[in-house]
C-alpha cells in the first residue's frame, strides 16, 4: 500500500500529538491535561472541556492502557464489604467513592457476603487486574495471615469496620464497645432494668465488641441479663422480627431491647407490633448505625451514630497515602461514636405511671 499524497499525506505523515503540544495551546501543565482527559474532578469542568475540545482538534487519542503502563497504575480502587443491602455499608462506600473519585479513581465494589472464599476469590480476581489498592470489610474467618499474604504481593490494604487480630494493615472502624456502652447506659439511666439485647457475630469484632459494651453497662449497674433473652448470631430485620417471638416468652419481660444494627431493630418493632405491643411505648428499642431515615421511623428510633461518613474519608486517606508512598496518617483509628435518642426510648411504663 502506498502513502496518501498531499494533504492527506502530510496528515498521514504527522508526528503523534503529545500531552505536551495540549499543554503548550492551552497554556496549562501536562499534568492538568492529563488529570483533564482522565475527567479527574479536581480539574474544573470547564478545562476538561476545553482539554478534550483541543484534543479532538489536535487529533490526539487517549491510550488508557499505555497510561498505566506508564505510571505503573491502574487507577482501580478494589472495596469488598460484607453486605451491599445494608444501608450503613451503603453508606461507608459511599464516602469511599466520594473521596477517591476526587483522586482520580475509579471504584469496583465487590459482595463477599461473609464467606471467605468469595472474599479471597474477589481479592484475587481484583489482584489480576492490577488494582492499586484494595479497601475490605473483613468476612468472618478472616486471619492475619489472609492479610498479609495480600500485603507481599505488594497490593496496598486498609481495612474498614472490623478488626483482624494481628493484622499489621490500617484499619478505621467505629468503637462498638463504646458506642453499645452508652445506649445501654441510657436505658439503665431511664430506669429499664430488664434489658434484652440480640443480634451480632460475636466471632467478628463488632458483634464481639458490641456484646461487651452491654454487658459492662449491664455489670457496672449491677444488672443480670434475662437468662435466654441474649441472642446472637442474627443481623437483619426478618430474623430481628422472627427473634421477638422468643423475648417475649421469657420472665420477667424485658422491658427494652439493644439491637445489634438498624436493620434489626425495624425488624424487632415489626414483630413487636404484630404482637399487639407499641415500640416505643409498651418496650423500648435502639439501633445501632444512625442509618439514613431512622429518625423519619414510627417511632423514631434511638441509635448510636457510627461514624460511616468519616469511616469512608479516612479509609480512602489510608490507602491514597500507601500508593503514593506517603507517611500513613494512622495505624488504627476508631471513631468515636454518638448517641442519638429518639421516642423509641422512653422510660419502662412501670416508671411512668
Amino acid at each position: 500500500m502506498t502513502q496518501g499524497t498531499g494533504e492527506e499525506g502530510r496528515r498521514l505523515r504527522r508526528r503523534r500529538v503529545t500531552l505536551s503540544q495540549i499543554a503548550a495551546e492551552l497554556n496549562v501543565s501536562t499534568a492538568t491535561v492529563s488529570l483533564a482527559l482522565r475527567d479527574n474532578p479536581a480539574v474544573s469542568q470547564d478545562t476538561r472541556q476545553r482539554v478534550r475540545e483541543r484534543a479532538a482538534d489536535l487529533g490526539y487519542i487517549y491510550n488508557r492502557q499505555a497510561a498505566s503502563l506508564r505510571t505503573a497504575r491502574t487507577n482501580i480502587i478494589g472495596v469488598v464489604v460484607n453486605d451491599v443491602i445494608n444501608p450503613y455499608f451503603a453508606e461507608v462506600f459511599r464516602a469511599v467513592e466520594d473521596e477517591l473519585e476526587r483522586e482520580g479513581m475509579t471504584i469496583l465494589i465487590c459482595n463477599h457476603r461473609d464467606d471467605l472464599t468469595r472474599q479471597q476469590n474477589f481479592v484475587s480476581l481484583l489482584q489480576q487486574q492490577n488494582a492499586d489498592g484494595l479497601v475490605i470489610c473483613p468476612s468472618l474467618g478472616t486471619t492475619a495471615a489472609d492479610i498479609e499474604q495480600i500485603t507481599r504481593s505488594g497490593t496496598p490494604v486498609t481495612l474498614i469496620c472490623r478488626d483482624v487480630e494481628g493484622a499489621t494493615a490500617p484499619i478505621v472502624r467505629g468503637d462498638d464497645f463504646k458506642g453499645t456502652y452508652d445506649v445501654t447506659r441510657h436505658l439503665i439511666g431511664l430506669g429499664h432494668r430488664h434489658i434484652a439485647m440480640i443480634g451480632g457475630r460475636r466471632r467478628t469484632s463488632s458483634g464481639r465488641d458490641r456484646h461487651s459494651g452491654f454487658m459492662a453497662a449491664m455489670a457496672e449497674a449491677g444488672l443480670s441479663v434475662v437468662e435466654g433473652a441474649d441472642i446472637p448470631e442474627i443481623t437483619n430485620s426478618a430474623e430481628g422480627k422472627a427473634a421477638v417471638e422468643r423475648i417475649l416468652l421469657h420472665e420477667p419481660r424485658p422491658t427494652a431491647i439493644v439491637c445489634f444494627n438498624d436493620l434489626l431493630a425495624i425488624g424487632v418493632m415489626s414483630g413487636l407490633y404484630r404482637n399487639k405491643l407499641m415500640p416505643g411505648i409498651d418496650i423500648a428499642v435502639t439501633g445501632f448505625d444512625n442509618v439514613d431515615g431512622s429518625e423519619t421511623w414510627t417511632p423514631a428510633l434511638t441509635t448510636v451514630r457510627n461514624g460511616s461518613d468519616e469511616i469512608g474519608r479516612q479509609a480512602a486517606a489510608a490507602i491514597m497515602a500507601q500508593i503514593n508512598d506517603r507517611p500513613l496518617p494512622f495505624d488504627r483509628m476508631l471513631i468515636p461514636p454518638k448517641l442519638e435518642i429518639r421516642e423509641s426510648s422512653p422510660p419502662p411504663l412501670s416508671a411512668a405511671r
